[in-house]
């Protein structure tokens, strides 16, 4: 699968079918929120807060960039963050000790975010399915950190939260329908409980009724300058690429909006899409040996161990309003936990 299913697209009538199974998710998943927040189902407070960033759909909707915005922010207003991940695609993931993300991590063990998430931030970053264990394992290893970013997570209530962070993009929402008729892991509603709403694109008038009195910040990913897989101290322009073909590839959830950039850019790209968290081989270069490659920088720390000479990577940041830190940084110094 190259991309999400086409049913999730819109409300056709394969996704209808699904609907008595939607149904039956969509109330298990209610079910099991409601125990936490009654605390019939025990909640796992950490000594540190804990922010969460995460979304209600399956596939990406830029939780990484905005997990990175957020350690920025965290530093500059005197903060000492760590992070945990899930570490999907990973060996890590699957076992239930969780790891510590090595100096020079391997994407096979840690998987792709956490590694991106560590290079970038310079954090200490733990991963493993169970987040409680994962910040533990992180405090004990380095109790500088005051509070924890937990990329991902948003559905995993076992790990109590101080705040919640939605990163929204309205195209990955679909039909709007929960699984498996849709991509929804929780109902529209379930965004009027978080503090915060990053909105990546512009939010139609029907989700924003959906949204409360959360407040909403505008996010959008910027990325102008490439960097050379194999001589990373080396950076160009798109100018470099003029004129030319380009191959481009993308496992991320949503691979056409890498695509898309690098059209805007002026480029002349093959697309080649591939499953997210995809893990890559050097076959997958053979198609075009001695040409050029562009890729993001998540599929980036996989590729670097095999790429051609002639492959590079477009770093992105999250670009998010000014204000936006504010009811984080009062939530924190408030100290409730939300449920």
């Amino acid at each position: 699968m190259k991309s999400a299913p086409t049913l999730w697209r819109q409300r056709s009538l394969c996704a209808a079918l699904l609907l008595p199974a939607a149904a039956l998710f969509r109330s298990l998943a209610a079910l099991r929120r409601g125990l936490y927040r009654h605390d019939i189902l025990r909640r796992e407070r950490l000594p540190v807060p804990v922010i969460i960033v995460g979304n209600i759909a399956v596939g990406g909707s830029g939780k990484t960039p905005a997990a990175l915005w957020l350690v920025e922010a965290l530093r500059k207003a005197g903060r000492h963050p760590g992070i945990v991940s899930r570490g999907y695609g990973g060996r890590a993931a699957a076992g239930d000790t969780p790891h510590l993300v090595a100096a020079d991590p391997d994407p096979d063990v840690h998987g792709d975010e956490p590694v991106l998430l560590a290079r970038e931030s310079g954090c200490p970053v733990a991963v493993g399915r169970d987040r409680p264990a994962a910040v533990r394992a992180l405090l004990a290893a380095h109790p500088e950190c005051d509070v924890i970013i937990s990329d991902d997570g948003m559905q995993h209530y076992r790990l109590a939260r101080t705040v919640e962070i939605a990163v929204v993009d309205e195209q990955a929402l679909g039909n709007c329908w929960p699984l498996p008729s849709g991509p929804l892991r929780e109902p529209l509603a379930r965004l009027a409980g978080v503090d915060l709403i990053l909105a990546h694109g512009e939010l139609s008038p029907r989700l924003r009724a959906q949204t409360g009195a959360v407040p909403i910040a505008s996010m959008r990913l910027v990325g102008e300058r490439f960097r050379s897989l194999t001589r990373p101290d080396q950076w160009c322009g798109a100018e470099a690429f003029a004129g030319k073909k380009v191959h481009a590839l993308a496992g991320i959830g949503q691979p056409q909006r890498f695509f898309d950039q690098l059209t805007t850019m002026g480029l002349d790209i093959i697309p080649h899409p591939f499953p997210d968290h995809y893990r890559y081989r050097a076959d997958d270069f053979k198609s075009a040996p001695g040409e050029t490659w562009l890729m993001t920088s998540k599929d980036a720390v996989k590729c670097r161990f095999f790429a051609p000479p002639d492959a590079w990577e477009l770093p992105v940041r999250a670009v998010i309003d000014a204000g936006a830190i504010a009811p984080i940084l009062e939530k924190l110094d408030d100290g409730r936990q939300t449920a």
